[in-house]
């Protein structure tokens, strides 16, 4: 070879690395409000769950004493329903009905709250008996 020699080029240019980083970015961009609300829903779904469980304890409390309790207790010796929410999540105490009883529950983490009710006596959000409902 007169005059001249062979470049050994290996790596990316600066244009093609760009457009990784804008695709990078349009995908971040799509995902990440797909997520956020992602938290919400599992405070939400942890809200239901502890009022699911609290009907469980409630009845088998009832199925002993002939009547539902307005005391809940995270241990025992307890003088009225043996539960404990999930951590973050806060109980109010249940109330009693004519026929029944009803809750609700809130998180620290979330401004929604829910609420269950069992008898005739419709808690709000509430609407249907035994199932739990959030706003």
């Amino acid at each position: 070879m007169t005059g001249g020699y062979k470049m050994n080029r290996k790596g990316f240019t600066l244009i093609e690395l760009l457009i990784v980083v804008v695709i990078i970015g349009i995908l971040a961009a799509i995902a990440i409000p797909k997520f956020a609300n992602t938290k919400e829903k599992a405070y939400i779904a942890s809200m239901k769950s502890d009022l699911r469980n609290l009907v469980t304890a409630e009845e088998a409390y009832f199925a002993d004493s002939v009547k539902y309790s307005t005391v809940v207790c995270s241990v025992a010796p307890c003088t009225g329903v043996l539960f404990a929410p999930t951590t973050g999540n806060y109980l109010a105490a249940p109330a009693l009905s004519p026929d029944g009883w009803t809750a609700t529950i809130t998180n620290q983490n979330t401004t929604k709250n829910c609420a269950i009710f069992i008898g005739s006596t419709p808690q709000t959000p509430a609407n249907k008996e035994g199932e739990p409902k959030c706003q």
